[in-house]
């Protein structure tokens, strides 16, 4: 089976390997979110910025994942002020809250091609405990002015037509894009303002030469004064113990044919431990997500648990037949927290959007800008030394052995008696 988005998405640029050698202020390696809307910011200033992409713009998780564009990160501001402090954390919670109006302002300020619609986003959940977790967050966006209400449970059903939820709350910020069709769009912004885009051109190594670094790919080499790693969950072997710093969890997508829902719905996702998220593309195609394999998909066997999700959400498209089937890899950090790492004197790795990659990886753009041209900015996690994970090798034990307990945990969570709705 193949992805939605590969088979919908606006044409890709056209776009060359890098040949011979080149020069550049700052060489960004990954062509995805973070990467481009970094190049983009650098550009926009006058800084001469290339990027090096291995395959095409959007080729990694950028243009395999669900299109939500959800305001925030993984933490509240009570538990990023405890994490990072009150200045720091307060600023990076700000940035979070604000990213997905940044990133639909991009989209319309740069005419970006993406199916782009702000209809908001709805958080869901099927438990007591969630809904009193949900509540509280629910009061503390309140407070801070968000565009913000209460679901009760039928008028969630009414927001998404399903009724496998006791309610939520809904944050009009939202919404969803075609994500490869954003990542294209925002490789044509950032090459209008003046950045050169290489692809396909994999750095196959960075090493240092007098004051500047130099990348080297199969065709070519580029020399930069500084450099951004943004590669995230695909870090591979380019910089020792990168890729040790996170693990790479496959996220499984199916799309039904169209027509199947309203195109106009929100996006959603629930509070599930082991995440559920669905929404409409734009011709009503109904697109449920959530973890995979250990490994990329390989047959129908593969999408299991989203048929079981489908059926579970949407009993009445449970034999619905299914056009598409696709997985991507997400970077996931222990304490599911951001990182920016100082890898050496001018070279820097940003790393674990942990599921929220859109409007984070967007809206940080500008802030790693900043850093890349010598600059602070307390809206970014403190930059730090490589932290790789204790025994990184038994990652796929993590893995296995997360999600068990994860799954676990929901179903004795979801085995407690509910209060009426």
């Amino acid at each position: 089976m193949k992805s939605l988005w590969e088979a919908t998405a606006a044409p890709a640029p056209i776009l060359a390997p890098l040949r011979g050698p080149a020069e550049t202020t700052v060489a960004i390696i990954g062509a995805g979110y973070s990467g481009l809307s970094t190049a983009l910011a650098l550009a926009e200033r006058g800084v001469a910025v290339t990027v090096l992409e291995a395959e095409a713009p959007g080729a990694g998780a950028s243009g395999r994942n669900g299109g939500q564009v959800i305001p925030g990160f993984k933490h509240d501001v009570a538990d990023a002020v405890a994490v990072y402090g009150p200045a720091r954390g307060a600023a990076m919670h700000a940035l979070g809250a604000r990213a997905a109006t940044e990133t639909f302002a991009l989209i319309a300020r740069h005419g970006i091609d993406c199916d782009a619609a702000q209809n908001g986003w709805a958080q869901l959940g099927d438990t007591p405990a969630a809904l009193e977790a949900m509540a509280a967050r629910l009061a503390e966006w309140r407070r801070q002015g968000a565009p913000v209400h209460w679901l009760s449970r039928a008028e969630a059903a009414m927001l998404t037509g399903t009724e496998a939820y006791l309610g939520g709350w809904f944050h009009a910020g939202g919404g969803g894009v075609q994500p490869l069709s954003y990542a294209r769009g925002l490789a044509r912004a950032a090459m209008a303002a003046g950045a050169v885009i290489h692809a396909p051109a994999r750095a196959t190594a960075i090493r240092r030469e007098g004051a500047d670094w130099r990348m080297e790919t199969s065709t070519g080499h580029l020399r930069a004064r500084r450099v951004l790693i943004a590669t995230n969950a695909l870090a591979g072997d380019l910089w020792p113990g990168l890729a040790d710093t996170l693990i790479p969890v496959w996220s499984f997508q199916v799309a039904t044919q169209p027509g199947a829902v309203p195109a106009r719905m929100p996006v959603v996702s629930d509070t599930r431990r082991v995440l559920r998220y669905f929404r409409a593309d734009r011709d009503g195609r109904l697109v449920v997500g959530g973890k995979g394999r250990l490994r990329a998909p390989r047959d129908l066997g593969d999408f299991a648990t989203q048929r079981h999700m489908l059926a579970r959400l949407y009993p009445r498209l449970a034999e619905a037949p299914l056009d598409f089937g696709w997985g991507g890899q997400v970077a996931i950090t222990l304490d599911r927290l951001p990182r920016l790492f100082a890898l050496d004197d001018g070279v820097f790795a940003t790393i674990g959007c942990n599921g929220k990659g859109i409007a984070w990886c967007t809206a940080t753009g500008p802030e790693l800008a900043t850093v890349l041209m010598g600059g602070e900015s307390l809206a970014l996690p403190p930059v730090e030394p490589l932290r790789p994970i204790p025994l990184h090798q038994l990652k796929k034990i993590y893995a296995a052995a997360g999600s068990v307990w994860f799954r676990l945990r929901d179903r004795l969570e979801r085995s407690t008696p509910r209060s009426p709705a």
